[in-house]
Order: structure tokens, then C-alpha cells, then sequence
């Protein structure tokens, strides 16, 4: 193994115990008792041999039967005192790791909901998931192996050490020496031949889980497809690589476990042999054969628990690893510090000579941009695909940063308030409306919660969802199912414009709003949404031009620029105009589909 990848295992060790210590570092008292108390423990244990050795004597003697049942009764006291702050100690562990436990899902939880949009459309939910579960787990662990185990492991090597040298320095050096290079090897091992092997294994198991859930999540596509056996051997090659790299892991760690049994049994005869020669010399009674006999087996058992907590620390900080980096990841789009909350009331938008480019790409699609929409306008954006009309809403609600430039509304940098309150005050319609697994009254009153029930009834007549609601079997405390899938996509839509209306926001963002409504329906709805937008600003994406024309204004993309500007009638009228051209377009093809 390289000094490179030595050095970047320690660098894991390193960030995962680091983090470990900081959520201790939040609970002094607590983590400081229960130490204190593992020593105190562990210390009752290493005396037991030497008393055990002291009763062997007295028996031997004959004539000291008093010194052999106060021997007897301090061997009786430390056991059960040990045993009796074993017990503190473990209640002290529930609770500790319980509460850190809920601390690292909520804080992965928190940051992973304030990651940019770029961060999770490049990542599998089902991995992300993943991730957090599996790290919550590894602490759980990692709690009970430092506290629990190898903290009263150091604590006996150490102290047996100590006692030992005191009979007889020669079995001192030998255990300390011998404890010394079975954990330096352990670890070696652990740190440089397992540890990566398993890294690269639970990133197969993260990519097994993120295959499971994209395929389970996409089921209708799949079942639309027939395509059940592709996705069973898309899954099979995931599963091979998984398999690989776990039965290499695996296999590594049975050859670490072997290496440290020959170890041991090295050790053994150290110490077995050096009494065997002090008792032929004279030099040792069979009472401190006793003892060293006690002291080895006391110590083989901790030796054999140092090197399977070694095996099980380095597998717990690969598992918690990934978390780890997910908690040091940047968010991204950060509030800024000091930020305030922003406060939007006649709703003009100023886009303010704004450059902006997406990640490594060479040229920016907005270079020196701007244009204002005046409150309660409301504008129509149109262009080709790609052309930026959703990246201009986008930097709206700040899902982006720009590189240059400023957007404000009524005045006020959006780079510089909450984004929590920025997007409060902007309500938006996506063309693929996304709910939640909960009921229809939850999903309506997302932007506003505390809606009582009639609010949010009237939300759901406006926008025509009411009628289909009251007929599904429980009404408004129907589950729709992830992410909508109980609904059609035409009561998905008519849901999220019900959570618009109620959400009351001064700022309106529609994305092609009506697309997924039958015809009776879009007509309620295009009625509705007149009465929604007045005193409003609205943004609406057109990808059916037919519904812009009344719009006060429409502004058409090509390329990140504003190309034509203008109303339905102004820009219709221009030769060979973009608007022009996509509207002539798009009535020869309705034409054609009525001749048809």
C-alpha cells in the first residue's frame, strides 16, 4: 500500500472521528460520565487477577484461610461493581447515541433540502437516502466501539501493564510490547488493506440502492415499456460489480482476522512461557501463576475484542463516510450572512445587466442582460427550447446565483435575503406538477398550512379540482399516492393550481399551467387564472401560444437574449419574426389535426 493512500484512509479516519467527537463536544457532561465510569469499571476488572492470585496462596499456605475469604470478598465486590456501572454505562450510551443519531438525520436531512437544484438532479434520492441511513447506523456503532469497547480495552491493556511490571518488569515489557504490535498491525491492516477495499464497496452498495429506487420510482414507465427484464439486468450488472468488491472486502478482512490470530497466539506463549521459567526458577509462587494465567486470559479476551473493534471501526467509518462528505459538501446557493427576510409587495422584477453561466460550460447563456417587469404585469416568456425562458424564473426564485449583475424585486437584491422567504412569495404551477404522499387538503395547503378546511375547499373550486374530489371515496383525506401517482395527470395539475390560488403569493409563476386539462376544464381554468393574475406579476412559460395572446406582454427568447418584445398583435405582425413563425407553426399542425 502506497504512503498516498495511506495518508488519504488517515484522512477518513480523520473526518469521520472528527465528526464523531464534535457531536460528544455538544454533550460534555454526559460523554465526560460515562468515560469516567468505563474507567472505573474496566480498573475493578484488571484487579480481579491479583486477588484471585492471593486466594491461590492462602489456600496453598494452609494456615491464612482469613486472608483467603477477604481475597474472596474483594474478587466478589469488584465483579459486581463492575457489573453495576456496566449498567449506568449502557444507559448513558442509549441515550447518548439516540440523540446524536437524531441530530445527524435531521442536519443531513436540513442540508440535503437546501442543497442547489443542480446538486440533486445529479443525485440518485434513493442514494442520498442511503447515505444518511447507513451513516446514522455506523455512528450507532461507532458510539458503542469507542465508549464501549475499545476505550475499556486501552484502559486494560494499560492498566495490566502496569500491574504486571510491578510483579515483574520482564511480563510488563512483554504484554505492553506485545499489545503494542498487535494493535500497530491491526490497524496497518484495517487502515491499508481493508478500509479501501471496503470504501469501494459501499459505493456499489450506494449505486445498488440508487439503481433499486430509480427503477422502483419509474415503475410506470417501466410497466408501460414492458421493459421488466431490461431493468433485471440493468440491476444484475449492479449487482455483479457489488458483489466483486463486497466478496473482496470480505475476504481481506478474513486474512486480517487470521494474521491477528497468529499474533495472539505468539503473544501467548510469551507470556506463558516467561512464567513457566520464573516458576522453575523459584521466582514465582503458584499464586502469581495464577495471577499471570487470570491477567492473560482477561487480556487474550480484550486483545481478541481490540482486533475485531479495529475490523468493525474501520467498517463503521467507511459506512459513515459518505455522510461525512455529505455534511462538508457546499450547498451551493448559501444565504448570505445577516440575510433578511425580504418583504414583496407591488412585485416589480429587475433583471440588472445579470450574467450568468451554467457550471464549467464555456460561455455564459445571459451575458449583460436586463429587462424589468413592472408590477402586476403580466408577460408571457416564448422561445425554443433552450432558448432560457425556465433559467429566467429559475434566477427569479434563486435557484441559481448569477455571476454578475443583480435581480431585484421592489428593490431589493434577492442575493442578499433568505431564500426561504423569497420562494414563500412566489407561487409557481411546473407543466409536471409533483405531490406528496399525503392527503389532497395537505397537498392544496402546502404554501399555506394553517388554511382552514374552507379556504382550502374554495382554493380547489377555482381551480375546477373540487367535483373530482368529493367523489373519490375520502374526499379531501384521500392519500394520492408518491408523488401523485394515484391521480391522473389532469388532476395532478388541477391540485398544484389549487395550492397556487391558495397560496395568495403577489409573485405568479406559471408553467404552461393547463397542459395536462381537458378542454371543459382549461376553460374554467384560463377564467380562473384571469382572476388570479389581476394585481399580480405574472410569469408565464408559453409552450402553447394560444394561451398568451392575452397576456400584457410577451417577451420572446432565442439564445439568452430577448429578441422580440411586445403584445400578440405587435409581434404577430413582424416578417419573419421568431414569434411569428412559432405561431404559424403551431396552427398549421392544429389545422392539420382538425382535417384529420
Amino acid at each position: 500500500m502506497t504512503r498516498k493512500k495511506l495518508d488519504f484512509r488517515a484522512d477518513a479516519y480523520r473526518n469521520v472521528l472528527g465528526f464523531v467527537f464534535r457531536q460528544w463536544a455538544y454533550r460534555p457532561a454526559l460523554v465526560g460520565i460515562i468515560i469516567l465510569l468505563v474507567i472505573a469499571s474496566t480498573l475493578a476488572e484488571v484487579l480481579v487477577p491479583v486477588f484471585s492470585g492471593q486466594i491461590v496462596d492462602a489456600i496453598a499456605g494452609g494456615d491464612a484461610a482469613g486472608d483467603a475469604i477477604r481475597a474472596f470478598a474483594v474478587v466478589a465486590t469488584l465483579g459486581l461493581t463492575s457489573v453495576t456501572l456496566r449498567w449506568f454505562i449502557f444507559n448513558g450510551i442509549i441515550r447518548l447515541t439516540l440523540r446524536i443519531m437524531a441530530d445527524v438525520v435531521n442536519n443531513g436531512f436540513h442540508k440535503v433540502q437546501r442543497f442547489s437544484t443542480d446538486w440533486h438532479a445529479n443525485s440518485f434520492a434513493g442514494s442520498t437516502v442511503r447515505k444518511i441511513t447507513r451513516g446514522m447506523w455506523a455512528l450507532d456503532s461507532l458510539n458503542d466501539l469507542l465508549l464501549v469497547a475499545l476505550l475499556p480495552s486501552i484502559v486494560m491493556l494499560v492498566g495490566a501493564s502496569i500491574v504486571l511490571g510491578t510483579y515483574w518488569p520482564i511480563m510488563g515489557l512483554i504484554v505492553a510490547a506485545g499489545s503494542l504490535i498487535y494493535i500497530g498491525v491491526t490497524v496497518m491492516l484495517s487502515v491499508g488493506f481493508v478500509s479501501p477495499a471496503a470504501k469501494l464497496a459501499n459505493a456499489w452498495d450506494t449505486r445498488l440502492g440508487g439503481a433499486l429506487a430509480d427503477a422502483i420510482s419509474c415503475n410506470s414507465v417501466v410497466k408501460a415499456f414492458g421493459a421488466e427484464i431490461r431493468e433485471e439486468e440493468r440491476l444484475r450488472h449492479v449487482l455483479a460489480k457489488w458483489d466483486k468488491r463486497t466478496r473482496r472486502t470480505w475476504k481481506r478482512g478474513t486474512l486480517n482476522g487470521t494474521i491477528q490470530g497468529f499474533m495472539m497466539v505468539f503473544m501467548q506463549a510469551g507470556i506463558l512461557g516467561t512464567g513457566l521459567v520464573m516458576w522453575q526458577r523459584g521466582l514465582a509462587t503458584p499464586g502469581d501463576i495464577t495471577f499471570v494465567l487470570a491477567m492473560f486470559f482477561v487480556l487474550q479476551g480484550y486483545l481478541r475484542s481490540v482486533g475485531q473493534d479495529i475490523r468493525n471501526l474501520q467498517r463503521a467509518v467507511n459506512d459513515m463516510e459518505e455522510l461525512v462528505l455529505l455534511d462538508k459538501t457546499p450547498l451551493g446557493i448559501e444565504d448570505k450572512p445577516n440575510a433578511k427576510a425580504i418583504t414583496i409587495g407591488e412585485g416589480e422584477i429587475v433583471f440588472d445587466r445579470v450574467t450568468f453561466q451554467y457550471g464549467a460550460h464555456p460561455t455564459p447563456l445571459y451575458d449583460d442582460f436586463s429587462v424589468t417587469i413592472k408590477p402586476g404585469e403580466r408577460v408571457g416568456l416564448v422561445g425554443h427550447s433552450g432558448s432560457g425562458k425556465t433559467t429566467f424564473v429559475k434566477l427569479i426564485q434563486r435557484l441559481h446565483d448569477v455571476k454578475s449583475g443583480s435581480i431585484r424585486i421592489d428593490g431589493q437584491d434577492i442575493g442578499q435575503v433568505k431564500q426561504s422567504s423569497l420562494r414563500g412569495q412566489i407561487a409557481i404551477v411546473q407543466q409536471e406538477p409533483i405531490l406528496f404522499h399525503r392527503t389532497l387538503a395537505e397537498n392544496i395547503a402546502y404554501g399555506r398550512p394553517n388554511a382552514s378546511r374552507r379556504e382550502i375547499e374554495n382554493a380547489a373550486k377555482q381551480a375546477s379540482a373540487h367535483r373530482f374530489i368529493m367523489d373519490l371515496p375520502k374526499g379531501y383525506e384521500t392519500m394520492v399516492g408518491e408523488r401523485g401517482v394515484k391521480l391522473s395527470g389532469g388532476e395532478r395539475q388541477r391540485v398544484a393550481i389549487a395550492r397556487a390560488f391558495l397560496a395568495d403569493a403577489p409573485v405568479l409563476i406559471l408553467d404552461e399551467a393547463t397542459s395536462s386539462l381537458d378542454s371543459e376544464s382549461e376553460v374554467q381554468i384560463q377564467q380562473a387564472m384571469e382572476r388570479l393574475m389581476e394585481g399580480r406579476t405574472t410569469l408565464v412559460i408559453a409552450h402553447r401560444l394560444s394561451t398568451v395572446r392575452a397576456l400584457d406582454r410577451l417577451l420572446v427568447f432565442d439564445k439568452g437574449k430577448i429578441v422580440e418584445e411586445g403584445d400578440h398583435q405587435a409581434l404577430i405582425r413582424l416578417n419573419n419574426g421568431i414569434y411569428r413563425r412559432l405561431f404559424e407553426r403551431q396552427a398549421l399542425e392544429l389545422t392539420k389535426g382538425l382535417v384529420a
